[in-house]
């Protein structure tokens, strides 16, 4: 278990050791030594752990070998950067593409809004979720004409 790593998942969710001590119901002492690598925290306190700052256990104990390969909260990336083709097109990077299920062929919906950037997602996760809203849609336009 990486000590720094735990250092920089509390900061990461804005808590002091003494914060972390209280929700986990040990000392801020414990908290500092397990930071410091004087001590590692059990299975449990590692379950909560990885609970209070939304990481996987995975994640918890995962050693980083330098700042750049620490882990980051559960569901949040940086894939790292890719260059701009001279007509338009970006080779996305082979770890997005496991971790999203991205196959050749597969259909990419771009969005975009000016004021916060691009959006990619499949074309067929976006015709679910679509479908999902408009059925609300419907159920709440149905309720509506029923009362």
């Amino acid at each position: 278990m990486n000590s720094t790593n735990l250092k920089n998942l509390r900061k990461s969710v804005k808590l002091t050791q003494e914060a972390v001590a209280e929700r986990l119901n040990v000392s801020r002492q414990t908290v500092a030594k397990w930071e410091s690598g004087e001590s590692l925290p059990d299975i449990d306190s590692c379950v909560a752990l990885a609970k209070l700052y939304g990481v996987t256990l995975d994640e918890l104990v995962m050693y980083a070998k330098n700042p750049e390969e620490e882990k980051h909260p559960a569901g949040k990336h940086i894939f790292g950067v890719v260059k701009v083709g001279d007509n338009g097109q970006i080779i996305l990077p082979e770890k997005a593409c496991q971790i999203f299920d991205i196959k050749k062929d597969d259909k990419l919906l771009i969005l975009g809004d000016e004021a916060q950037g691009i959006a990619i997602t499949k074309l067929n996760g976006f015709f679910e979720i679509t479908k999902k809203i408009m059925d609300m849609i419907h159920k709440a336009d149905n309720e509506e004409s029923g009362s």
